[in-house]
C-alpha cells in the first residue's frame, strides 16, 4: 500500500522493540538508534518522535506539534504521516 492510507490520522505510531532517541552529547543531536543503524535526527525529526509514545494516534501528535509551533495541523498532519511512513519504510516504527 502507498500514500497516506497507509498510515491513518487514527493509527497509532510506535518505535519497535530495539528502536530507540536518544541525545547524543558529543555531536549535540538527538539520534535514532536501531539495530546496526543510526539516523541523526533534525528539530523537526526529533519534535515528532518525542510525541510518538506509543498512545497518541498520528492526528494527536499533529495537533500537539501544531500548537507548539502555531502551524496548520492539515500541513503538519502531512509532515509527520510522511515521516512516519518513511520510517515504516525502514522498519524503524511500527502502527497499530
Amino acid at each position: 500500500m502507498a500514500g497516506p492510507e497507509r498510515l491513518a490520522d487514527t493509527s497509532i505510531p510506535r518505535l519497535p522493540r530495539g528502536v530507540r532517541v536518544r541525545f547524543d552529547a558529543v555531536r549535540g543531536t538527538h539520534m535514532l538508534l536501531a539495530p546496526e543503524r543510526a539516523v541523526r535526527l533534525d528539530a523537526i525529526a526529533a519534535a515528532i518522535l518525542g510525541e510518538t509514545d506509543g498512545v497518541r494516534s498520528v492526528s494527536e501528535i499533529a495537533e500537539v506539534l501544531a500548537g507548539r509551533y502555531g502551524a496548520p495541523v492539515g500541513q503538519v498532519l502531512g509532515d509527520v504521516r510522511g515521516f512516519l511512513i518513511g520510517l515504516m519504510d525502514k522498519r524503524m516504527v511500527e502502527a497499530g
